[in-house]
């Protein structure tokens, strides 16, 4: 979970996740964002793999990323039951509360 985190503490990693919700996009599609260097990008990536919140995959000379939502999902739900901010879910059927 502490990867997860390392790459979400920088702002360049959390926009190349937001693009990569709308879809797969590639190293360059995605390095023509950002106003850094290549290799700068390639670090970046790295980090987003190493945390396995991409997917990359060889496209002839291109590599493809795709955001794995679910690991994204898994941290942040780990998270938020590790500080104790997570209430259980309601049961099927079960009568809900609401206030007055």
């Amino acid at each position: 979970m502490s990867q997860v985190f390392k790459a979400l503490s920088d702002p360049t990693r959390r926009r190349v996740l937001q693009l990569l919700r709308d879809g797969p996009m590639s190293a360059g599609e995605l390095s023509d964002r950002f106003d850094v260097s290549k290799p700068t990008m390639s670090a970046h990536f790295a980090v987003l793999k190493e945390a396995d919140l991409v997917h990359a995959e060889k496209a002839g000379k291109s590599v493809i990323y795709h955001l794995k939502l679910s690991v994204l999902e898994e941290a942040l739900l780990g998270f938020v039951h590790s500080v104790g901010l997570g209430a259980e879910a309601p049961k099927p059927g079960a009568k809900q509360e609401t206030a007055p």
